[in-house]
Order: C-alpha cells, then structure tokens, then sequence
C-alpha cells in the first residue's frame, strides 16, 4: 500500500481528498501546518507528497525544500494560481507536478498513480550508470559528477537516468514525455520539459550556456553526447 502526506489546510478539501485516496487504496497521514508535516516527515517514509502552496504557517515550497535535502520522493503541489512563474518555481525546489485549484479529483488520481508508476520504473536490475565523469547509483537514487554528490531533482534525476540509457541518441520531446510521464496527460507539455532541462544542465555542465554533453537537436529533440 503506497502512503501518501497530504499537506493542505482546507478542511473541506481534506475531507474530500481523504474519501478519494482511501478509495484509491492509498495510505494517507494529513497535515494542515507546516508544523504538523514536519512531525508525519520525522516519524514515517512515504512514498508521495501532496503539497499545498499557501498554509497557515508558511509555504508547502518551504517544506518541499527542507525534504529535498535528503529525499527524492515524488512532490505534487497543489496551487491557487496557475502563474508561470510560481509554477516554474515549484518546479525548481523540487517538484515533479503541480495541479491548480479547482481540479477533479480523479485527475489528481491519476497524477499521482503514474508519478508512482514512473518512481517504480526506475528500479532496474542495472546499478550504476556513467558517463562523461557523471556517474548515477540506481540503488542510492543518487548522482555524481567527479565525486561530488549532484543535488537533483527526482525529475531532474529521471532525466539523467534516461538520457545515460540512450548515449549519443537523439530523443524528441514527445518520446522523453512518453518515457517520463504517460502520452495520455496532457498537463506536461514542452515548456515544463524546457525548464527541467535547463535545470538539470546547470547541474552537470561545466558551462550550461554552451552545453557539451546535454545537446539541443534543433527542430527534433536533444542527444547526450558521450565526450571522447
């Protein structure tokens, strides 16, 4: 059984999002302060975050950055406003989707059973991938480049994965998207690949502005290029 932390302050939207995830199987804690989120962090391992932006005490950013410092678990936050900024920045700190208020509870659903699903995938049987003096430790869920431990999102994370999977391969946007997150949701376009792609270059690229091992294939898609 999968154990969500619901962080959201909205007491008739818990009520109804605990009625949804008890039906989806799923075993949820809720929290309804960035206090309380603290304690359910300390005291169990989940396996997914539901996040709301505003709170009482803070901000669910404020949380999604504390857990980041030591776990890639899959972040979905909920938002009041669908403003590219606050979206790109939800983005950034760590989080792999955002869904905007009002939603159908269904959607939010199926975002988090293939954000599941997607987690799960990346538990191969391989343990290590390298590349270019990056190398990725698949049991660890960890990235480093010459030693030095990469501070990634699970997106970003996922990305690098797929990307070592396929050297000196051009990949289109359409097919990382299908890799990454199924064909059928429509709520992850390009744009948000961009973004991703441009964080995880100014991860690992010595100069992100002219990229030698993350490629561009103009009009097609990108291509890790495996450095002689």
């Amino acid at each position: 059984m999968n154990k969500i932390l619901l962080l959201e302050d909205d007491l008739s939207l818990v009520n109804g999002l605990t009625f949804a995830f008890h039906k989806q199987g799923f075993d949820l804690t809720v929290a309804r302060t960035l206090r309380e989120a603290d304690a359910a962090w300390a005291e169990e391992k989940y396996d997914l975050l539901v996040l709301d932006v505003s709170l009482p005490d803070g901000s669910g950013f404020t949380f999604c950055q504390k857990v980041r410092l030591t776990s890639k678990v899959p972040i979905i936050f909920l938002t009041a406003t669908d403003e590219e900024t606050s979206i790109i920045m939800g983005l950034d700190i760590g989080g792999d989707d955002y869904i905007t208020k009002p939603f159908k509870l269904g959607v939010l659903c199926s975002r988090i059973n293939a954000l599941l699903r997607r987690a799960k995938a990346f538990d191969g049987s391989e343990t290590e991938l390298s590349s270019n003096g990056l190398q990725v430790r698949l049991l660890q869920g960890q990235a480093f480049k010459n030693g030095q431990l990469l501070d990634l999102t699970a997106a970003e994370y996922k990305l690098l994965c797929l990307f070592l999977h396929n050297p000196n391969t051009v990949l289109t946007k359409e097919l990382i998207l299908e890799k990454l997150w199924d064909r059928n949701e429509n709520y992850i376009d390009s744009s948000t690949l961009t973004v991703y792609i441009r964080r995880l270059r100014m991860k690992i690229e010595d100069d992100p502005s002219n990229p030698k091992m993350l490629l561009t294939a103009r009009g097609m898609g990108y291509k890790w290029n495996v450095l002689a």
